[in-house]
């Protein structure tokens, strides 16, 4: 269960969650190496959910926007019709990122 860390109101549950496989983040730039650890890959620091009905922003027609909470305002995450990486290197698409704790 995700809430708002303001006002604690319940902004989405486990089935909203959209999973994606760790990609390989700033590891497809970097010259190739001979020992790659892979024990340094970098954590998700969002989660990432489906579109969903308290999301205002989204209806109002913007492609990216920030999203924010319906009751205190404060802000949650962003989302990104066309897209967005997350931390681990994934390319999510469309994003809707809810800052995780």
């Amino acid at each position: 269960m995700y809430r708002c860390r303001k006002c604690c109101i319940i902004v989405a549950i486990e089935k909203n969650i959209v999973p994606h496989e760790p990609g390989k983040g700033e590891e497809c730039f970097a010259w190739k190496k001979r020992s790659e650890n892979s024990a340094d890959r970098v954590q998700c620091s969002s989660i990432f959910v489906e579109p969903m009905k308290w999301m205002q922003t989204i209806h109002d027609g913007f492609v990216e926007e920030k999203l924010l909470c319906l009751g205190c305002n404060a802000r949650l995450g962003y989302f990104n019709w066309a897209g967005m990486q997350c931390s681990c290197g994934a390319w999510i698409n469309p994003a809707f990122q809810l800052q995780a704790d």
